[in-house]
């Protein structure tokens, strides 16, 4: 209490949808008008706005979306627009490759931890003397993310600093990228394991049991070791690249997209889990990979090297984008010589 009055609260700005909405309709209301050869003709932002609202230097590319913040004598949020509300708009069509390949390289995530729980349900659980849950098994890359953030921040980025001059060791991209390899390289062993557990079922006579596989569930510990690093690094990295390219006014929309990213990849999971189902079925519609509940007698290898292609073609494709992408922040902020920050950084830019 004895802060509140010191505490600074900013109104908010409106939605950042809203005036990413006004600029895409008042461009095509006004895809007809020529754009002034000067671009400080174009509507600049309302003095009042400053309070709220980061204002935007104007950048090339996508110019029919500036006729929006042409003057042509009509006023109104929906008749004309300013140029950083124009840049609002590149900055988020900018991401949406980025967006969409992420979505790909999201999908085999949930779906390996869902099905190393099936996989674990008929293996050997102990543990010397203690029979474990295979649910137990999410402790396994929580331990692992825990780990690797703490060498990952003291040791990782310290040393790859010193190399590249990045704050972080690497950009924002490059770290989603070593992620999503991580993933395919996830999904690969993943159907290694399964391949060798199926094997082990056959060789003891156990295809039709749905436990006591001899083999134990800490096989499964590698693939839960590369999920962690997709979550210490893709994870993280998407979070921090929405949420840095933003402006001010779209930090919000930023996150929301990372999380729209989580979950349209969960749907698609779902529905790849049907196709391969309905593909793979004979024609007494049995036989599918996936289908019953005894993984023994269904293809879940298969499925996991079907996820390993297309995770390697979403790593292809997000490399494809991520290559071509330019960063509205310069993340050069350490001099790779003296280590000290560069001409307007500040020190909080080089904490990690």
């Amino acid at each position: 209490m004895a802060g509140f009055p010191f505490y600074r609260n900013q109104l908010p700005g409106g939605s950042a949808i809203t005036r990413i909405l006004q600029v895409l309709v008042v461009a095509f209301k006004k895809r007809n008008v020529q754009l002034p050869d000067n671009a400080s003709e174009l509507k600049q932002l309302n003095q009042d706005d400053h309070n709220v609202l980061e204002e935007l230097q104007r950048t090339d590319g996508f110019r029919c979306l500036e006729k929006s913040a042409v003057e042509t004598g009509e006023t109104g949020p929906w008749s004309l627009c300013t140029v950083t509300q124009v840049e609002e708009t590149k900055i988020v069509l900018r991401m949406v490759p980025i967006f969409l390949s992420s979505v790909l390289g999201y999908i085999p995530v949930p779906l390996i931890l869902n099905f190393t729980v099936q996989q674990g349900n008929t293996m050997d659980t102990k543990l010397g003397s203690v029979h474990i849950s295979p649910a137990t098994l999410f402790v396994i890359p929580t331990v692992f993310q825990m780990v690797i953030l703490i060498l990952y921040d003291r040791f990782i980025v310290p040393f790859l600093r010193r190399i590249t001059g990045y704050v972080g060791g690497v950009t924002h991209l490059q770290r989603i990228g070593i992620g999503f390899l991580s993933a395919t390289v996830a999904t690969g062993v993943a159907a290694l394991v399964e391949a060798k557990r199926k094997r082990v079922a056959e060789d003891k006579g156990l295809m039709e049991a749905t436990t006591g596989i001899p083999m134990s569930v800490f096989w499964l510990t590698v693939q839960f070791f590369l999920l962690g690093v997709v979550d210490v690094t893709s994870f993280v990295g998407l979070l921090e690249f929405f949420y840095s390219e933003a402006s001010t006014g779209m930090k919000s929309v930023g996150s929301s997209i990372f999380y729209c990213i989580l979950g349209v990849s969960a749907w698609l999971g779902s529905l790849l889990i049907q196709v391969a189902n309905r593909v793979t079925r004979r024609a007494d519609g049995t036989g599918g990979w996936l289908d019953g509940t005894n993984l023994n007698m269904g293809k879940l290898d298969n499925f996991y090297w079907l996820l390993a292609v297309l995770e390697l073609v979403a790593l292809f494709v997000y490399t494809f984008f991520a290559r071509r992408y330019v960063y509205r922040n310069e993340q050069r902020v350490v001099d790779v010589d003296t280590k000290v920050p560069t001409e307007g950084a500040t020190f909080g830019d080089v904490m990690i």
